[in-house]
């Protein structure tokens, strides 16, 4: 019984999910991710570009979510959003790149060895 209200449940939500109709994006590709920010009583929109990472559980899952990652002020700053939030308002796709990983958690790391490269070289 309680596996048939779940599996409904679950139903429920990968409809809603169907309906907000994301752009096809993968591992590599620079997106522009709008959220929905609550400030005290008033909502804005604030926008998050950078790298996707990684996409787990895939898009049309209710559990799948997405990391995107951006250095800013030279601190690295990773994003996971689920696909399923209401606060994601859009999500555009600003540039493509082709990758050969499904994940590109290697990232984190040839930033910090850019990093030291240019400190050695100075």
């Amino acid at each position: 019984m309680g596996i048939k209200i779940l599996d409904k449940i679950n139903a429920e939500q990968t409809a809603k999910l169907a309906e907000k109709n994301f752009p096809e994006f993968s591992t590599g590709d620079t997106v522009r991710v709008s959220i929905k920010i609550k400030e005290g009583d008033k909502f804005r929109i604030q926008d998050f570009e950078g790298k996707v990472l990684a996409i787990d559980n895939g898009r049309k899952n209710v559990t799948g979510n997405f990391t995107v990652s951006r250095e800013s002020y030279g601190v690295r700053v990773e994003k996971l959003f689920p696909f399923s939030s209401p606060n994601i308002q859009a999500i555009k796709v600003v540039k493509r790149n082709p990758s050969r990983r499904a994940k590109l958690y290697n990232e984190r790391t040839f930033c910090s060895h850019k990093a030291v490269r240019k400190l050695v070289k100075k």
